[in-house]
């Protein structure tokens, strides 16, 4: 039986790179390639999961994918992270952060309540929106009291909306007046989780890359004090009631960041770093993207999902017009 569990496991981490070498595939054809492979692999994944189903059998080894191996690639991208050029601004974009965050939270909440949406789902949209999606509402729901059914459905929410404004992020950029940083910038204070992030500021180049996942790193690590703030608020302790884990691959990017910047190392090898960690992240995306069950969201989620699409909106208007702090 164990043999089987750990077969099952492989077999769920090798369907996410199948998928993933697919759609790595279809995004070199014309048109397609506009979106770059990691949407392409995303949406590959959303339409399996709609058309066939989810594959049970092996959701460890997928939930493995979506999990570990979206955080391995995000450490071998610091490599690619020059920190000499974007140090400097890490007060800046950590500042941008603390306002996407508060911003995402109190305009899902606002909406949510005009429109009289499920209080709990809302809450936890705003926290996903405002930090690192789905993991920061897994790491929420249980302080927030959100039912299994709620979680599941806030992460499908947010992964179809993150997917939504990375594809249209994308389209945008060759017509707005920003330089790749300034646009690496905009994408990571303001898209929901690391993977869209990490696919709409790669097609603008390595160094966009870069600084987007360096602001997006900002509000991951930013998890812990607000699930803390939100326990205090909610269940009116100085403790929150369940634990969340440090995200130890902020400090595993940040260490291959200055290895990267200040060890001397051959450009094919970076190179073929790079090339690696984009396949990975499109695996991790098909992971994101077998989660989104698009009858669940017209059956339970509507007014949830509305509420935070008016947030998102707002956040991506505020901090692009924000950008001239820059």
């Amino acid at each position: 039986m164990k043999c089987n569990k750990n077969v099952a496991f492989v077999v769920g981490i090798v369907f996410t790179l199948v998928l993933a070498g697919l759609g790595t595939k279809l995004a070199g054809y014309p048109v397609i390639s506009r979106i770059g492979p990691m949407l392409t692999s995303i949406l590959l994944a959303v339409v399996y999961r709609n058309f066939f189903g989810y594959p049970e059998p092996l959701r460890k080894g997928i939930q493995f994918s979506a999990q570990k191996i979206l955080r391995f690639a995000i450490v071998l991208f610091g490599f690619k992270l020059n920190v000499d050029v974007i140090l400097h601004k890490g007060l800046t974009l950590l500042a941008h952060d603390v306002m996407t965050i508060i911003l995402a939270i109190a305009a899902t909440v606002f909406v949510a309540r005009l429109i009289k949406a499920e209080r709990k789902m809302s809450l936890m949209l705003g926290v996903g929106t405002g930090v690192c999606g789905a993991a920061a509402i897994a790491a929420v729901s249980p302080i927030v009291g959100g039912s299994e059914e709620d979680t599941a459905i806030s992460v499908g929410i947010i992964a179809l909306m993150g997917t939504i404004f990375a594809l249209i992020y994308t389209a945008l950029r060759p017509s707005l007046p920003l330089s790749a940083e300034l646009y690496g910038v905009w994408t990571g204070i303001s898209l929901h989780e690391i993977a869209h992030v990490a696919a709409a500021a790669g097609p603008a180049g390595a160094n966009a890359l870069a600084v987007a996942l360096l602001a997006k790193l900002g509000r991951v690590f930013l998890l812990i004090p607000v699930s803390f703030i939100l326990s205090v608020v909610i269940r009116g302790r100085g403790e929150a009631k369940s634990k969340t884990p440090f995200p130890w691959f902020l400090v595993g990017f940040v260490a291959t960041s200055l290895i990267g910047t200040y060890v001397p190392m051959p450009k094919s090898w970076l190179t073929q770093v790079s090339t690696a960690a984009s396949f990975l992240l499109a695996a991790a995306m098909v992971g994101l993207g077998l989660n989104v069950h698009l009858s669940h969201l017209r059956n339970r989620a509507l007014r949830p999902l509305a509420a935070m699409a008016v947030a998102s909106v707002l956040l991506s208007v505020v901090s692009y017009l924000t950008l001239s702090w820059f």
